[in-house]
């Protein structure tokens, strides 16, 4: 016998049967346990397979399809099968075998078709998850309004921990980042208008460009790649352990004690943190105007700051703040109590929310865009 040799032993468990192969399976080693495996499962009656392939410690194409026999044999096909252990790899290669055993053909390439239908299907996902996270919406406002009727419903630790959360520790980061960008638009601003002899209109641009986009928009999308990823992880995490279906046995309404908080919490940080990044932008101006080429000092910078642009602007800015935290806390807890058992699911989900958060908040921008452009603001 060669050193290594395949083997297995079987084990059934009601209509599974599950196969723990162990050694050498390959073309070279395994074709001795053909015959025996055939004859093993030959009168077994079973529906579902498992294959544990933890300690095998070789497998190709030949040993695959071996194994693979189990699932076509039995008194009727067991179709239903899954690599219980084992590697990728692995796992690749038994769906090649099961699908040669099964006798399932090749899929065919069909570019135009293929194309044409997934742009349908991801037409039909968006259409999907505009839906459910719009009646998601609906189903925080009627829980809100409940809780606005009955304050005691209103969980204050759990909003103020939040609000500290994803405010006060988000504020060192969207400062940084608010600075910086306002230090390159300066820069950019006032080497572009140097040619015209007009360097002083940088403040101009600042101003205009912080208060109205940059800022807003800098700490909307920061909110949905901080706090929304870490919505939908804690909220799947505690799917997945099962702990939301025991909070409803309890009788707890997992909308109060999970999405409103968070809710409230991003509606109150995110005014906060777009008002301190629209200061920390304004400063990188400054700071680059007065010491860079434009040579525009601080008091001549807020001079002008204050007689061109109008305090208008930074409530358009302000104004934006309530929807997009809204926007960015029901995005987060939607998906993270759409995520099912597996960490497959959870990644995908969190990798979503990010996207969709991101996707939303940009998308209600423009709205408000041209809704401020109708109104002359």
């Amino acid at each position: 016998m060669l050193a290594n040799a395949a083997q297995y032993e079987l084990s059934q468990s009601g209509d599974r049967l599950t196969v723990h192969a162990s050694g050498r399976w390959t073309v070279e080693t395994a074709p001795n346990c053909d015959g025996h495996l055939s004859g093993d499962v030959a009168d077994l009656d079973y529906k579902h397979v498992d294959y544990d392939l933890t300690k095998v410690e070789e497998l190709d194409t030949a040993g695959a399809y071996l194994l693979a026999r189990a699932i076509r044999l039995g008194r009727e096909p067991a179709h239903s099968w899954a690599v219980a252990a084992g590697s990728d790899g692995q796992r690749l290669l038994m769906n090649v075998a099961a699908e040669a055993t099964l006798g399932k053909a090749p899929p065919k390439e069909r570019q135009w078709y293929d194309t044409l239908s997934r742009i349908g299907e991801a037409t039909m996902h968006f259409w999907t998850e505009t839906v459910e996270t719009l009646a998601f919406l609906g189903q925080f406002f009627v829980v809100l309004l409940r809780c606005i009727r009955h304050p005691s419903k209103f969980r204050w630790k759990s909003i103020i921990a939040l609000i500290e959360k994803v405010g006060l520790d988000a504020a060192p980061i969207v400062m940084v980042l608010s600075f910086f960008i306002g230090a390159v638009i300066a820069y950019m601003g006032a080497n572009l208008l140097a040619s015209f002899g007009a360097s002083v209109f940088m403040v101009d641009l600042v101003g205009f460009s912080i208060l109205r986009e940059l800022a807003v928009i800098i700490t909307a999308i920061l909110l949905a790649g901080r706090s929304d990823s870490a919505f939908t992880a804690q909220i799947g995490a505690m799917k997945m352990r099962q702990e939301i279906d025991a909070m409803t046995v309890m009788g707890l309404d997992k909308f109060e004690v999970l999405v409103v908080p968070r809710a409230l919490a991003c509606l109150v940080a995110m005014p906060i943190l777009t008002f301190l990044a629209m200061m920390s932008g304004l400063f990188g101006g400054m700071l680059v105007a007065w010491t860079g080429a434009a040579d525009v000092s601080p008091s001549l910078f807020l001079a002008r700051l204050n007689d061109v642009v109008d305090i208008n602007n930074f409530w358009v800015g302000m104004v934006k703040t309530p929807f997009f935290g809204l926007i960015i806390a029901i995005i987060g807890c939607r998906q993270g109590l759409a995520v099912t058992g597996s960490v497959e699911s959870l990644g995908e989900r969190v990798t979503k929310s990010v996207v969709q958060a991101i996707f939303a908040v940009i998308f209600v921008n423009a709205i408000f865009a041209l809704i401020f452009y109708q109104l002359g603001v």
